[in-house]
């Protein structure tokens, strides 16, 4: 009598909701030390199921006592990543706000005006390399990084970036903060990212940018003070040397030309 697997709808979205999660893992541990410890843990399990299919009794049982306690050892070992997931799940798909239907469906985005101004600032930043960093919100809520840094709540103009960034104002070292087409805040601490994937001529601006557009939906503009180049960051990817006219289209939502590097 022949057996057949059957598969039903609710085994395919099993398999899928299993992807999805698998990917979120992968992308938050891609190019950290994590990746090492993930394959340390596989191959101990491995050498496990090899040493219980040889009938080993001492090593499987010493290596199933491992086994036994891996998900509390996951859980120490993987505490940074597993705070990430979670900050991923409440702050990239916005749950917060998953009772408010208007922000549910409305788009935010960035004036045109706001765009011009950021881009003749980034191009006055780039002849002089004078670093910069810009955080610009989109929907999830950036709150509490705004609390870290000094309050402005002022209209964007390229003089006021420039003011902000000059290296001899206590403003320039940290993010800007752009919400709602206005500067909430100056000086702003961003979460730094430890992924190794990224180019050494990449510093602390870049990997604070990965670090805050890997855990938000926010766009983030970096200025380069060793090269004067511009990068531009969204959802944990990123361009370098983005032209003037490039950085203005995808502030406003344009993303033809966004190809990572």
């Amino acid at each position: 009598m022949l057996l057949f697997i059957t598969i039903g709808v609710f085994d395919v979205l099993d398999i899928l909701i299993v992807a999805f999660i698998l990917l979120q893992v992968y992308r938050l541990v891609k190019g950290t030390a994590a990746v090492n410890i993930l394959a340390g843990i596989f191959t101990i399990y491995l050498a496990w199921l090899l040493m219980k299919a040889f009938d080993m009794r001492l090593i499987s049982s010493i290596l199933g006592q491992f086994m036994g306690v891996g998900v509390i050892a996951l859980l120490i070992v993987f505490q940074q990543e597993l705070r990430r997931f979670l900050l991923l799940l409440g702050s990239r798909y916005n749950l917060q706000n998953i009772f408010n239907v208007n922000k549910i469906f409305s788009k935010p985005t960035i004036s045109e005006e706001v765009a011009e101004e950021v881009a003749k600032a980034c191009v006055n930043f780039s002849a002089t390399k004078t670093g910069a960093l810009m955080v610009f919100q989109l929907n999830t809520e950036l709150y509490s990084y705004v609390q870290t840094g000094v309050a402005l709540r002022a209209r964007v103009t390229s003089e006021l970036l420039e003011n902000i960034f000059w290296k001899n104002t206590p403003l320039h070292d940290g993010a800007v903060i752009v919400q709602n087409d206005r500067i909430s805040a100056a000086r702003c601490i961003m979460p730094v990212s430890d992924r190794r994937d990224i180019p050494g001529s990449m510093g602390l601006r870049h990997r604070a940018a990965l670090g805050i557009s890997g855990l938000s939906d926010a766009y983030v503009v970096v200025v380069s003070e060793e090269t004067g180049n511009i990068t531009f960051f969204k959802d944990g990817l990123y361009k370098v040397r983005v032209a003037p006219d490039e950085l203005k289209r995808f502030l406003c939502g344009d993303f033809t030309t966004f190809v990572t590097k």
